[in-house]
């Protein structure tokens, strides 16, 4: 990427600026408001953190003012700030603190169960809605930025230790830079043309990259205003978007599903939103959401890790992410040999032909913003291999040169030898009215291979109807043969990771021995019965049979 500066010069040109920069609730900071807290803040960090150590400080907090200001501190001190997750539990929290060897924690009095009994030694606890953190603070009030700083502040800085949101092992601390941050910023800022008078809503949780580098960063690059709500909720959104004025927002996984499964109201389209930025909505969603709320969803596709980026195009078709970014080499290969795969084919309904041949694994062979994780080699180079990026994610590529999601390389289903796309299932299932939310995930097969398992969230009010389920999928010409589900589970709300990403290893390891109702397509011939304690045994039997462990249990 090239250079746009760092943050920190970001944060330190809001001096002098009286225009609104921050709402929360009824509280609103000024631009210089911001930086003076932030400089205030900065100072005190040098006071804190101890000489030779690493710059880290770990903030375990909702989305607050104190957040952001925070992340701006750090900014103008040369620090680097871990996002910790408040949905982990026992003592992981301690081990994202530790490992990221932050010696300051910043949370709020919420969160302080979550360290009850964790042992974090050398490490500073402040909380920040308490007299004690207002004392400590106020000796610092007078502070400019530049004033402190705890290492040299450039676009190598380290700026962010950002977990990735993976459910399996230890999260990950991935490394973005003041430089890569500022980047991100600015190009987004262009791309969506952000000015002054906009307001970014973030709602999506900022320990998490997703919310810093795209609702944060183009919102400093571009001289916007934030307005933060604590946590993501559906039935607040529009309230919340009118209340603060708001222009834009940034989504990431299921968040889209659940405003779409809010009660329609009469002035749905009363608001001031333009744009929503995510990924993951799926093409039905997002022509939902234009079409009841009037706001145009641009799907994009990129991580925290910065390894490699999609952006959409006008000519996209329906269902693509879009075409590489600028500078990125992407290609779409087999993950054990690392050959291209075959070019896409469709029929007329626009199912995808040749999936066996064509999904495979998103790798970019050019340079790559990727900086590392921290320590932990193992994961670098697991990342990069031969000189690619790799991705983890399944897409296919159309003859065009346009990339569709398929899925996650944890989640791939291959039944009777042919590879399918989970994302591609997804989005037909989310086309049947009773659905709100729909998730697709492999199970191993008896004999060899997968079966198809789905978890559907319905409709407030709706029931599952196996005969309409089954008469909707005969109706969709574009579901393959194999991509009908043998397993349905019907959730009362799909579960979700805290960046409100679908839990599908949750999902996966439970399989159809949950305690969701389970109806099971037993000879595959759209004849939806409910998996009661003959049917379950009666399969199991058979996986007993050919020696193949079944999922839960």
């Amino acid at each position: 990427m090239r250079s746009t500066g760092t943050v920190a010069e970001l944060v330190r040109r809001q001096w002098g600026d009286h225009r609104p920069a921050l709402k929360h609730g009824p509280t609103v900071l000024t631009h210089h408001q911001v930086v003076e807290g932030a400089a205030a803040r900065a100072a005190l960090l040098a006071d804190l953190l101890p000489t030779g150590g690493e710059p880290h400080l770990a903030v375990l907090l909702d989305n607050t003012p104190e957040f952001p200001l925070w992340l701006s501190a750090a900014a103008l001190a040369g620090a680097a700030v871990a996002g910790i997750n408040p949905t982990r539990r026992g003592p992981e929290p301690a081990r994202d603190i530790l490992h990221t060897e932050a010696r300051v924690l910043i949370t709020e009095r919420a969160h302080l169960p979550l360290l009850a009994g964790l042992e974090l030694p050398g490490v500073r606890v402040l909380v920040t809605d308490t007299e004690a953190y207002a004392a400590l603070l106020a000796p610092y009030a007078g502070a400019r930025p530049g004033d402190a700083v705890v290492a040299p502040v450039g676009g190598d800085s380290r700026m962010l230790l950002y977990f990735t949101s993976g459910s399996t092992g230890a999260p990950k601390a991935a490394i973005c830079t003041q430089g890569r941050l500022a980047g991100a910023g600015h190009a987004l800022a262009g791309r969506f043309g952000v000015r002054p008078a906009d307001v970014h809503y973030i709602c999506m949780p900022m320990f998490h990259g997703n919310a810093v580098m795209a609702g944060w960063a183009p919102a400093l690059a571009g001289g916007a205003a934030i307005a933060l709500r604590p946590r993501f909720s559906a039935s607040g959104f529009l309230d919340d978007v009118r209340a603060y004025g708001a222009t834009y927002f940034t989504y990431v996984g299921r968040a889209v599903q659940y405003l779409l499964a809010t009660p329609a109201r009469p002035d749905d389209r009363e608001h001031s939103l333009r744009l929503g930025f995510g990924t993951e909505a799926g093409a039905v969603d997002v022509a939902r959401f234009r079409e009841r709320f009037g706001v145009e969803l641009v799907e994009g596709y990129g991580s925290s890790e910065g390894g490699a980026a999609l952006q959409r195009s006008p000519d996209a078709p329906p269902g693509a992410i879009g075409r590489p970014a600028p500078g990125d080499d992407l290609a779409v290969v087999d993950p054990e040999s690392g050959e291209e795969r075959a070019a896409a084919r469709f029929d007329g309904g626009g199912r995808l032909l040749n999936g066996d041949e064509a999904i495979g694994e998103l790798v970019n062979r050019g340079p790559t913003p990727f900086e590392g994780y921290w320590r932990n080699p193992e994961a670098d180079a697991a990342r990069v291999r031969r000189g690619w990026y790799w991705t983890g994610d399944l897409f296919y590529r159309d003859a065009d040169g346009f990339l569709y999601f398929a899925g996650r390389t944890d989640d791939r289903l291959r039944v009777d030898g042919e590879n399918l796309a989970a994302a591609a299932i997804e989005d037909i299932l989310a086309r049947w009215d009773a659905v709100a939310a729909a998730a697709v995930y492999a199970v191993p097969d008896p004999v060899t291979g997968d079966l198809v398992m789905a978890a559907l969230a319905l409709r407030e009010g709706a029931a599952f109807d196996p005969a309409a389920f089954a008469a909707f999928l005969r109706g969709r010409p574009e579901l393959g043969t194999k991509m009908a589900p043998r397993f349905v589970r019907i959730v009362p709300r799909m579960p979700v990771t805290a960046t409100n990403k679908v839990h599908r290893v949750a999902l996966r390891r439970a399989g159809f021995r949950c305690p969701d109702p389970v109806w099971f397509d037993r000879d595959g011939d759209g004849t939806y019965a409910p998996l009661d304690a003959g049917a379950l045994a009666g399969l199991l039997a058979r996986y007993a049979e050919h020696g193949t462990r079944p999922p839960g249990g």
